[in-house]
């Protein structure tokens, strides 16, 4: 029997078990706002693909088949990072300029960005599998005006990837009893893993900006340089076109 997580609010099971009946729409509605409603730095988005796509295999939890589930999940984690990007083309760089938002920082930001300077447009496929970079990608791409049907391509294929695959993913654990027993007994230790530190890099990052804040309200911020900042971390449109840096030296 699962034993009570140590971060019930977090835990894949908890929230399935407490949607009841709507527990795939529940699902579906987290994998989409992670890269949809630049909400993503807590939710349980890898674990919970793997547990939804086991649980699946050892109960009726969503009344319907695996390929069912993985498919809706995948169109959630695809029409996510279409909404990031539409924030971010119809925003422009005004959304880099909410500073006051901690958790939308500057950091987080230029993270990203290294993300793209990196692999180009790859970014948006890779970005799937890393925290808070997954949540920001779209938004980036969108502020740098990635040409959109070569964004879709890529979110297309990284939506299928990440929430198709590791929904069924998890699927095929439940064939090896030894490991989903690993995955269900331990599932603490990975939310841990996968949710504490990205915790504690966001609280960080939003303590830091929100000192940031005070400091320049207390000198008298410029909202020119606000926005001359801004624009500074829009991506320009030929990064999306580079080849990926493999190496990481510096060069394409």
């Amino acid at each position: 029997m699962h034993q009570i997580a140590l971060i019930p609010w977090l835990d894949p099971e908890v929230i399935i078990a407490a949607a009841g009946p709507w527990a795939l729409l529940v699902v579906c509605f987290i994998v989409f706002a992670e890269t949809g409603l630049l909400v993503g730095f807590l939710l349980p988005g890898d674990t919970l693909l793997v547990i939804s796509g086991l649980l699946t295999h050892t109960s009726d939890v969503f009344g319907m088949n695996i390929w069912v589930v993985s498919l809706l999940i995948g169109l959630a984690a695809f029409v996510g990072g279409e909404v990031g990007y539409l924030i971010g083309h119809k925003g422009g760089p005004a959304v880099f300029e909410r500073k006051e938002s901690g958790l939308f920082s500057r950091k987080n930001v230029e993270r990203t960005n290294a993300f793209f300077e990196r692999f180009g447009g790859l970014t948006v496929i890779l970005a799937r599998f890393v925290p808070i970079v997954r949540t920001f990608a779209p938004v980036a791409a969108g502020v740098g005006h990635m040409p959109w049907k070569k964004y879709s391509l890529y979110n297309l294929i990284g939506a299928i990837l990440w929430g198709f695959g590791l929904t069924m993913l998890g699927y095929l654990i439940a064939y090896i009893p030894f490991v989903a027993h690993l995955v269900t007994e331990y599932i603490d230790i990975i939310l841990l893993a996968a949710v504490g530190g990205t915790a504690i890099i966001t609280l960080w990052h939003y303590f830091s900006e929100r000192r940031k804040v005070r400091k320049e309200l207390v000198a008298g911020g410029d909202p020119d340089t606000d926005a001359a900042e801004a624009r500074a971390l829009t991506l320009d449109s030929e990064v999306f076109d580079r080849a990926p840096d493999l190496d990481g030296d510096g060069k394409h």
